[in-house]
């Protein structure tokens, strides 16, 4: 026996236009949260040395990082030039007019000898007297 359909199947469509704008505000908000960080440290292989004594480390002090290059960074905030009336303006800004606050100079081994000079030069001319060079102790000593 046969039996016959008495209605044609119905065709099954899949409405695309709405999983398509589910998939747009998911991309949309993805993109919108998403965080891009920029390292903004400088990198820097410090010299070595024998002696010295290590800094203390619950004091609020100014850290002047320079690199290879001789690029300046204050407190881990790197400075959009490298010349003295720049570096002394950020140092200025991060001191905060205190100038009895302990400073270091973190050098990479191979910056330039003037740019160590210019560190020192803004920091005189502050009026800082409480100034360190960093370093690492020399492996075998």
């Amino acid at each position: 026996m046969k039996f016959r359909r008495r209605r044609p199947r119905e065709q099954i469509d899949i409405n695309l236009a709405s999983l398509i704008d589910i998939v747009f505000v998911l991309l949309l908000f993805f993109v919108v949260t998403t965080t891009f960080t920029r390292e903004t440290q400088l990198r820097i292989e410090l010299p070595q040395a024998v002696s010295g004594a290590p800094q203390e480390p619950d004091v609020k002090h100014i850290d002047i990082a320079i690199n290879a290059d001789g690029e300046y960074a204050v407190n881990n905030k790197r400075l959009p030039k490298s010349d003295l009336d720049t570096l002394m303006g950020a140092i200025q800004a991060e001191a905060g007019g205190n100038t009895t606050l302990p400073m270091a100079i973190s050098a990479d081994g191979k910056t330039p000898h003037q740019a160590v000079i210019t560190a020192m030069d803004a920091a005189g001319q502050l009026g800082f007297s409480r100034l360190s060079i960093t370093t690492v102790e020399a492996q075998g000593h």
